[in-house]
């Protein structure tokens, strides 16, 4: 089913006309609200005037991480603050946190492209939908719960945390839809098997699944274990949220709502425009957000565009599966997280050495974050009895990870100089041995 099909169905030059328009407003309002952007822009010679169409996109600067770190806040915001009426926020590489104000048409915006990936999804009014997503700073679980209520269906909003509760009011309720990481759908077939309830014990028949990468072997499983069809929805915070792009009813590739968020593939390291079917780092404008809009964002995530037909009649253009990044975050349990992050609060304490391993695995279908790191030689000695109890400064470590990553961590100290030496690259402290096939 296609929610807007005037929006969604476009004449695709009739939607670079909407487009020009809406870039010639943005540019307008960010150079007269957004200090920041102003300055930008009359850095590059570039008055609202000289934007009359989308193809001079490319002459805006672009916007990175980096930027949303310097100007925290609220040093983005366009917004008036008495014009916000929520904030989200998402982890950034000093421990600060990204901050993203919404005003209420962002609001509605959001759920309107919501309630298309939904639709796309086949559900409608008639369903119950369990949104099982992080309620709270994360996006995912506001995100997809407005855009449930707008579509006009059910519904539940599950969060994390009691699975076997979890798994009663799914049969209970008769919920028809799922919302959540494939890892915890992965998790949840588990737990349903480990109770004895089988899938057709439930009205289970469809998932939506993002926040982490997954694979066409994980949709396959999560298809059979759980008796659904499974679907990738794409969104980042700093963007809007969970609704950026989603996978129709063929399964290939996620349609952008590029009336509201438009993409460009650019080399990472050139920072020049690629054509569509070349692979590059995505990077995206906001046309219409009101709170904190966004001029070219660097998403880091590595992908290619497509603008071939789609058999389901949409005309956006689509963007395949994110391969990795061009950088060096990791995406844990839907938590961003940095190595850098890591390192600062290592470096916070004087027991430790800044010598460390960042190991991230998955068991049972769960992201685990390790973390070995060496204690200076005047805290060790060889029965490991140190100054400093080893398990208490362990403990001590988790805790300012926790309250850093907003994930758990599982520490381990090890013996001065146990560790392998790498001055030259330092990406080799994190070993990645999740297998996504």
């Amino acid at each position: 089913m296609i929610w807007n099909p005037h929006n969604e169905c476009m004449d695709r030059e009739a939607r670079r006309e909407l487009q020009g328009f809406r870039l010639h407003k943005l540019v307008d309002y960010v150079y007269h609200n957004v200090p920041f952007y102003r300055q930008k822009l009359q850095e590059k010679g570039i008055h609202p005037d000289d934007i009359v169409s989308i193809d001079d996109i490319t002459k805006l600067p672009f916007t990175t991480k980096a930027d949303l770190r310097d100007n925290y806040p609220f040093g983005l915001q366009a917004a008036p603050q008495s014009e916000i009426v929520r904030i989200h926020a998402s982890s950034g590489t000093t421990g600060k946190a990204t901050i993203v104000g919404y005003t209420r048409k962002d609001i509605g915006v959001w759920s309107e492209c919501m309630s298309r990936c939904l639709s796309s999804y086949g559900i409608t009014r008639n369903d119950t939908v369990s949104v099982s997503y992080s309620y709270g700073l994360f996006t995912g679980g506001l995100g997809v719960h407005y855009g449930v209520e707008n579509l006009g269906a059910t519904v539940v909003p599950s969060s994390t945390g009691n699975t076997e509760k979890h798994l009663r009011l799914i049969k209970d309720l008769g919920i028809t839809a799922i919302a959540c990481t494939p890892s915890y759908a992965l998790y949840l077939a588990e737990k349903m098997e480990e109770f004895g309830i089988k899938k057709e014990d439930t009205s289970l028949r469809v998932g939506a699944f993002g926040a982490e990468q997954w694979t066409e072997s994980m949709r396959q499983e999560i298809e059979q274990k759980l008796g659904i069809k499974a679907y990738n929805l794409y969104g980042l915070s700093e963007i809007m949220g969970p609704c950026v792009s989603y996978e129709c009813e063929e399964q290939d590739r996620s349609h952008i709502n590029e009336d509201h968020y438009f993409p460009e593939i650019i080399d990472p390291d050139t920072l020049e425009s690629l054509p569509y079917g070349e692979q590059g780092e995505l990077v995206f404008t906001t046309l219409t957000k009101q709170g904190m809009p966004l001029l070219r964002y660097r998403t880091r995530d590595l992908t290619t565009l497509y603008d071939d037909p789609c058999p389901c009649g949409r005309t956006f253009v689509k963007m395949g599966k994110i391969v990795g990044r061009s950088d060096d975050m990791l995406i844990i349990r839907g938590i961003n997280v940095f190595p850098s992050q890591i390192e600062s609060v290592i470096l916070s304490m004087p027991e430790l050495t800044p010598h460390y391993k960042i190991i991230v695995d998955r068991v049972d279908n769960f992201d685990i974050l390790n973390i070995w790191v060496e204690v200076r030689p005047e805290h060790f000695d060889s029965s490991f009895d140190t100054l400093i109890p080893i398990k208490t400064l362990e403990k001590k470590l988790e805790n300012k990870l926790r309250n850093a990553l907003s994930i758990q961590a599982n520490v381990q100290l090890k013996a001065p100089g146990s560790l392998a030496r790498d001055t030259e690259n330092k990406k080799n402290v994190v070993e990645d041995l999740r297998i996504l096939k």
